[in-house]
């Protein structure tokens, strides 16, 4: 660029050169660089403890589904490996106790524990992004909402009411059945190791059986004010309550089993954005 000299030598510089500024650029790479920043911070476990309860309330709301669809818990996989092996162990028995084949019930058993495992085992890769990092977080509850999508389709293709009124009669007996059951039990198996290792005070926020142990032994128990031990665990209890509730409140509308899976899909979205406003624990004194 030319320059123009002045009266005691200087070069002049004219005002609105050809030079580009490169300030916008400089400013937007900033704000994606704190956002990415921002993402890939931790989050500190003690500010968890309201996402958690929220978590216990899905677990509700999604086992609430998949057991009025065929008496499935697609979170509670205790019961799922007992049935295995009393359907393994009805083989050997004489008539009339015995069974011949692999039943329904135990093959929607099966369905579930498999996938449940298959959505828990995602976890690995959230330790080698750092499993409190909201990077994590928030992309792992996304895929979250994304399983629950995929279970609506399949659900909703199906073409089976999602109701089963007695044992004898199991919906979700199709394989598309199958598929919405499946995805349910993997996004579940996905939140249980997700709440595992953040290390909130309700664990995996699905299994509630170390968590009634818990309350029950609790030093605070009987306090009369507020004990943040006993009352995180007693919120989390009561709040796969409510959610199995509103579950099966949805479920018995015309929304249906597809709808109701439409709304946790819509409760799973609601979760990427809290653990994106989780805060990061206080810096330490050096």
């Amino acid at each position: 660029m030319s320059t123009i000299p002045t009266d005691n030598g200087a070069p002049y510089i004219p005002q609105g050169g050809s030079e580009k500024s490169e300030t916008p650029t400089v400013q937007e790479k900033s704000t994606i660089a704190r956002i990415g920043d921002y993402l890939g911070r931790e989050i500190d476990s003690k500010q968890a403890d309201l996402i958690s309860i929220y978590a216990c309330f899905l677990t509700g709301f999604t086992s609430a589904i998949s057991f009025g669809a065929c008496f499935i818990w697609c979170g509670f996989q205790t019961g799922n490996v007992a049935q295995l092996g009393l359907a393994i162990a009805r083989t050997f028995n004489p008539a009339p106790y015995g069974t011949d084949g692999f039943q329904r019930p135990d093959q929607q058993a099966l369905c579930s524990l498999l996938t449940f495992i298959i959505g828990a085992s995602l976890g690995r890769l959230g330790d080698r992004i750092g499993p409190k990092k909201r990077t994590w977080l928030v992309s792992a509850s996304f895929f979250q909402a994304l399983l629950a999508m995929a279970g609506a389709l399949a659900a909703h293709f199906s073409g089976e009411s999602g109701i089963s009124l007695d044992r004898d009669g199991p919906s979700w007996v199709s394989p598309l059945g199958f598929v919405a059951l499946g995805f349910l039990s993997a996004s579940l198996g996905l939140q249980g190791i997700i709440g595992k290792r953040v290390a909130s005070p309700l664990n995996t926020t699905i299994v509630l059986t170390t968590t009634w142990v818990e309350i029950w032994n609790d030093p605070f128990l009987l306090k009369l004010g507020p004990a943040p031990s006993r009352d995180v665990r007693v919120a989390g209890v009561f709040m796969v309550f409510l959610g199995a509730f509103a579950s099966r409140a949805f479920v018995g509308t015309r929304c249906g089993v597809p709808g109701s899976i439409g709304i946790l899909v819509g409760l799973r979205l609601v979760q990427v954005v809290w653990w994106a406003l989780v805060k990061s624990p206080a810096p330490k004194n050096q």
